[in-house]
């Protein structure tokens, strides 16, 4: 398969802190990857020199395309969905108005229809589709969150942290949807997760970060077998 996105040697920093030191990764269109490692290793900080929402240099294609210093809603436009860590629902508006917010980077009069048919695939959100968002338990927002993203039909769903606070169970069958939405969709998706034990189940390939550089990467299932990663990250 083609790669979809491509970093090229991509550093990043907060200020004087440089988060990430050269790091090259590719994510092939059809494909799950996981990035995983510790706190601080520059998960997250990839995701958003993506999005182009942290100080970075380097190079970075998506579909061709050289991002650039293209700004973040531009990036969007072009098929990247960054659903951040921490939910970031509207609290204030329901289920229903967080889910149009989903359509504003389209232009075609079919996306506020596609709303019911978004709901109808998280029955969840059906039933509460008219509940201000703040009252929602923390999985039925993480569900929320992924829906809005996937109304602007990203080619690139970029995922920071999707199991932060929830339930095993609720983390399972969220883990369930996105390799479900992969397989009958197409959706690219590359995941941060602490969680590497799901990570590396639903992922066809994983990237190990540790201060800011790729130190391991490969096909998923091998990785769950490297003793590295058995011993650091999943406990036996």
């Amino acid at each position: 398969m083609p790669a979809l996105l491509e970093l090229r040697s991509v550093d990043a920093r907060y200020g004087a802190v440089r988060a990430l030191h050269g790091v090259s990764l590719e994510v092939e269109e059809g494909s799950i990857v996981a990035l995983l490692g510790a706190n601080g290793a520059g998960k997250t900080t990839t995701l958003r020199a993506i999005s182009n929402t942290v100080d970075r240099s380097g190079e970075i294609v998506f579909a061709g395309t050289r991002l650039g210093r293209r700004p973040p809603e531009t990036i969007a436009r072009l098929g990247i969905a960054h659903v951040p860590e921490g939910r970031g629902v509207f609290p204030e508006l329901t289920v229903r108005e967080n889910l149009r917010l989903g359509t504003y980077v389209r232009r075609d009069r079919a996306a506020r229809r596609e709303i019911d048919g978004m709901l109808g695939t998280f029955p969840r959100l059906l039933e509460r589709a008219s509940q201000p968002a703040g009252t929602l338990s923390g999985g039925e927002q993480q569900q929320l969150v992924l829906a809005r993203a996937l109304l602007a039909r990203p080619r690139l769903l970029l995922l920071d942290e999707p199991s932060l606070g929830l339930a095993p169970l609720v983390v399972r069958d969220l883990f369930e949807l996105v390799a479900t939405l992969n397989r009958d969709q197409g959706l690219t998706v590359l995941v941060v997760e602490q969680n590497a034990s799901i990570a590396l189940r639903v992922a066809h390939r994983a990237c190990l970060l540790e201060v800011g550089r790729v130190v391991l990467s490969g096909d998923a299932a091998e990785l769950r077998e490297h003793e590295s990663i058995r011993r650091s990250y999943l406990g036996y």
